[in-house]
This record gives structure tokens, C-alpha cells and sequence, in this order.
């Protein structure tokens, strides 16, 4: 039964080049793009990554970052888990909506689990170090909702045009079960 399923979201930016960061942030600084993601993710339950994480001044409780660094430094409401389908269930066990917000490699891990896809394509070329990953098929998603706005991206005082885009997948994969540790193992 479909309504059944888990909704697992994820949300994004990236300019017209493909490109999302910029050493561990965002390349661009246009303020009502950054307010829709947090007025979009309010209340959920966070998947993030690692470096994602460590660039973030806020952190709301129930997120859940994917690292193997067993020493990682913690924030309250926070919990560190190996792999992201680990991260979606405990996600999920929280009965909030589900987000997975990057960086690049998580969102590379999620796809296949996502329902929607929340991209807003920034109609701009920016420099960065890190691409939005290719493997991720998103013109083979449904696209359900496409607004576009104009604002001013303060870093180069030029007006650009966001496309907030909500996409859909029809069929998810299903988030595998955990693995049981045997008493013996």
C-alpha cells in the first residue's frame, strides 16, 4: 500500500554548473533560498553528513550524521551513526519527516530511498569544489511543483533566478532491514 511507505525526503541547491559547495558551504549567499530550506527541513528529523554537520551553526535535535569517526564531537539531540541507511531508520523511528540534507556523498547514498527530491536550481554558474553527484537521475523523477523567484545573491550583487523544484520518484527502494548481530558473532 503506498501511503504506507516512509516518506524520505531530500533537499538541495545547486547552480546552473552543477556545483552545491564551497569549502564546506554554500557558494552562493542568497538569504530566502537559505530561509525555504530551513522553513522546509523545520521539524524533521535530519540525515547529514559528516563535513555538512561540521559547517552548520544550528543543529535541531533527532539528526542523525553519518560518520565513522567514532570521536566525533556531538551537538545535544544529535547521534552518530555509520551509513546512511542506518541513519534513514533512525530517522524514521522518530516518527518525524525524514530529510536527508547532504553533502554530496549522503545525497549520492539516499537517492535510491527518496520519495521527493527538494532541489532548487540557481539559474547561475558559481565556483566550488563539490558537484551535485551525477549518478543521482532526476530527470527520470516526476517533477510535481516548479516556482521561480528572483533575488539578489549578495556575494556578487547580481539578481539571479532560483527555481525551487519538487521532485518525485515513483518507485523507491525499499530501506533494507538491520542487520542482526548473532550472540556468536
Amino acid at each position: 500500500m503506498a501511503d504506507a511507505e516512509p516518506l524520505i525526503s531530500a533537499i538541495g541547491a545547486v547552480g546552473s554548473n552543477g556545483m552545491l559547495g564551497l569549502d564546506g558551504w554554500l557558494p552562493w549567499d542568497i538569504p530566502e533560498e537559505l530561509a525555504y530550506f530551513e522553513a522546509t527541513v523545520a521539524g524533521a528529523a535530519l540525515v547529514i553528513g559528516r563535513l555538512t554537520y561540521e559547517s552548520m551553526d544550528v543543529v535541531p535535535e533527532d539528526s542523525f550524521i553519518v560518520s565513522r569517526r567514532s570521536d566525533l564531537r556531538l551537538r545535544p539531540g544529535c547521534r552518530r551513526v555509520e551509513s546512511v541507511e542506518q541513519g534513514l531508520r533512525a530517522a524514521l523511528a522518530t516518527g518525524k519527516p525524514v530529510f536527508v540534507i547532504g553533502g554530496a556523498s549522503i545525497y549520492a547514498a539516499a537517492w535510491p530511498y527518496c520519495r521527493r527530491f527538494y532541489l532548487t536550481r540557481i539559474e547561475m554558474p558559481f565556483a566550488g569544489d563539490t558537484l551535485f553527484p551525477a549518478e543521482i537521475p532526476l530527470a527520470s523523477w516526476d517533477l510535481v511543483s516548479d516556482v521561480a523567484k528572483r533575488y539578489r545573491e549578495r556575494k556578487s550583487g547580481r539578481e539571479v533566478v532560483c527555481r525551487f523544484r519538487q521532485y518525485e520518484q515513483r518507485q523507491p527502494r525499499p530501506l533494507p532491514m538491520a542487520k542482526k548481530v548473532s550472540a556468536g558473532a
